[in-house]
């Protein structure tokens, strides 16, 4: 068995999706945008319901959460007897155990890519993407008990408060890690690509480069969802993609509402630069 997952990790809402387009887009070196719906081609989630079921061999009962979580292997496992030597795998659960089951098990693991976001941005995007106050979503990033709730397609996930989540992946880990910063990315993506593809082993060749960013910049995928819809989208989220802008908590964020983010968070925000 090879230990063949790069996990692509993130907070909700924090360049995960981005990443994931770019990579395909430069992976499977298309002369035409790739379609949004055809990312899951280089990659899967680990949330997927359907995988939970099919490793049972029954329909579960997704809110039982413990008995669900005893699956989990089996499903990591079912992705890497693929034998490739890479399987991509979306992730916004922390490093940590869930009723004693280690989500992020080093025995299928080659790597890890975690993408981080300033949380004032974040936050705005969070409470657009599942449909809530700003005030809830400040309550959401800052719990140390914030999960993702089962859908009739997806599994729990266990996120934490912000900085939980951030402290978990970055901490030392047997396998190779990146860590990347969303508003890096935006500011340089050339580099920050670039780092990603080194990170995994593949050979950066500038022109293509060049084509798998302009093909997943925010304007295209925009254009796409408003085009074909975005099988990703949660049912009560407005829209997916957004203006994949920094800075927008200066003028969309209630200042006392930035003070509980900044009081809660500050020290890992302080850390990764997002205090001024």
């Amino acid at each position: 068995m090879k230990r063949s997952i790069v996990w692509l990790a993130s907070y909700p809402k924090s360049g995960n999706t981005w990443t994931r387009v770019f990579l395909a887009n430069y992976l499977l070196n298309t002369s035409a945008p790739l379609s949004i719906n055809e990312v899951r081609r280089v990659g899967s989630g680990d949330s997927m319901a359907a995988a939970y079921h099919a490793v049972a061999g029954r329909k579960l009962d997704l809110n039982r959460v413990a008995l669900v979580l005893q699956y989990r292997h089996k499903v990591l496992r079912g992705i890497v007897n693929n034998n490739a030597d890479i399987n991509f795998v979306k992730t916004h659960n922390a490093r940590v155990t869930a009723y004693e089951v280690e989500l992020i098990p080093e025995a299928f693991t080659r790597a890890s890519i975690y993408i981080m976001r300033n949380p004032l941005d974040m936050v705005l995007s969070y409470a657009r993407h599942y449909a809530m106050s700003h005030e809830d979503a400040v309550e959401r990033i800052t719990h140390p008990e914030n999960a993702n709730l089962p859908t009739e397609t997806s599994v729990a996930d266990f996120l934490g408060t912000w900085e939980n989540h951030v402290q978990s992946w970055v901490k030392y880990a047997p396998w190779p890690q990146l860590v990347l910063r969303y508003e890096d990315l935006l500011e340089d993506p050339e580099t920050q690509f670039s780092r990603v593809l080194s990170h995994i082993g593949v050979p950066v060749d500038p022109e293509r480069l060049q084509r798998a960013i302009g093909f997943s910049s925010f304007d295209v995928l925009s254009k796409q969802e408003e085009e074909t819809g975005f099988i990703e989208k949660p049912k009560e989220s407005e829209k997916f993609f957004g203006k994949g802008q920094k800075d927008q908590w200066k003028t969309d964020l209630d200042p006392a509402l930035a003070d509980i983010i900044r009081d809660k968070l500050g020290t890992t925000m302080k850390r990764y630069g997002y205090l001024e």
